[in-house]
């Protein structure tokens, strides 16, 4: 039994690890997914604490993790462990028997898993701890006082830096359909060979007062002009594949949808996102005003794309240099996870893409960019 004991920890134990460090790579990607099930609760005033709540609970889980692998103060954590696998087998058999939330987002945007295969997971894994709950008493810590307070903090900080790191320049691991190498637009077309979802037209008509409905293959036998057509509609029957990328468009600020225009020019060009401008003094600086310059003397077109177009107007409308587009902005919050964010661009490749805190990379990369 401790030889098993001690499997089990190491299963749990790297599991957690894993989990909050492929979050901690982008917390904002988990924070997004906390607002996705406060709004379908009716919750949306927690909105502004998912961030917080992202940031405490990706620490936890790697500290949890490595505190059940040395087995320190198990405790205290195989409680905390059983009450946070219960809270997870809730979200994600909601998410499964709801169909409400597509991923649960167990292992961030890196590793997308369905609700059942989320479910299913978190069901061993509930297994698992129970074990380790049930043996607490038994499991011991396998090193001596103070190396395990060592290295817990030395988790808490190596996380917390990560995820410091993730909020101000952009996650290390870009797992998202806009990272360096992708093209926007082949992200927005199903993949070769890929079946897309299936409808049927269902048929609604009226006889002898009664609303009767069937598609084109069940039509009824005494099908006649006694029959009043009242409505049709169509109903998923199959779930097929899905474009990496589903609501990308760039539109004028008069709503003249330009997407391909866009992302289909000859030249390489820049394309800063904006989620919003409240950090607008953070970012319209003097660093700014050099990468300006520089894109004016190699004839590189500038566009800021946002969602919020009264404010960019305010701010940009008299400025010739720079072109104002409008995109949705979930999809903005998704594309460029720092507000404001820098892709540079070659038709619809993406270059590169930096955080407006990484202002000498981006100047650099300009340098590399070919004059018209």
């Amino acid at each position: 039994m401790k030889k098993s004991l001690i499997v089990i920890r190491w299963i749990v134990g790297l599991l957690f690890i894993f989990s909050g460090l492929i979050k901690a790579n982008d917390p904002l990607g988990l924070s997004y997914k906390m607002q996705e099930f406060f709004e379908v609760w009716g919750l949306d005033n927690l909105n502004n604490y998912t961030l917080a709540l992202s940031l405490v609970m990706n620490v936890f889980e790697v500290l949890a993790g490595v505190a059940v692998i040395i087995g320190w103060r198990m405790r205290l954590f195989s409680w905390l462990l059983l009450l946070l696998i219960i809270f997870f087998c809730f979200l994600t058999a909601y998410a499964y028997l709801s169909g409400n939330i597509k991923t649960c987002g167990c292992f961030g945007d890196c590793i997308p898993l369905t609700p059942l295969t989320s479910f299913i997971k978190d069901v061993l894994l509930l297994l698992l701890i129970l074990v380790l709950f049930v043996n607490r008493n038994n499991i011991k810590s396998s090193i001596p006082v103070p190396l395990p307070q060592v290295l817990l903090l030395a988790c808490i900080v190596g996380v917390s830096l990560l995820q410091n790191y993730a909020l101000n320049y952009l996650p290390p691991k870009d797992c998202l359909p806009y990272k360096t190498g992708d093209n926007i637009l082949e992200n927005m077309k199903l993949p070769a060979g890929a079946v897309p979802d299936s409808f049927v037209t269902i048929f609604k008509y009226k006889k002898n007062g009664q609303i009767k409905e069937f598609d084109a293959n069940h039509f009824p036998e005494d099908f006649d002009s006694t029959y009043e057509f009242a409505d049709r509609y169509q109903t998923l029957i199959r779930k097929g594949a899905e474009p990496k990328i589903l609501e990308f468009g760039l539109q004028t600020m008069n709503g003249t949808d330009t997407t391909e225009p866009t992302l289909s020019q000859e030249h390489s060009y820049v394309m800063l996102f904006v989620k919003d401008f409240a950090n607008y003094n953070e970012w319209h600086n003097k660093d700014y005003d050099k990468l300006m310059v520089k894109l004016a003397d190699k004839h590189i077109s500038f566009f800021i794309v946002t969602s919020d177009k009264n404010k960019a107007l305010e701010l940009f409308g008299s400025n010739k240099m720079v072109n104002l587009l409008l995109c949705d902005g979930t999809v903005i919050k998704t594309a460029a996870r720092v507000n404001p964010t820098y892709f540079v661009m070659e038709k619809a490749d993406i270059k590169a893409k930096y955080s407006y805190l990484d202002m000498d990379k981006v100047l650099e990369k300009i340098n590399t960019v070919t004059d018209r």
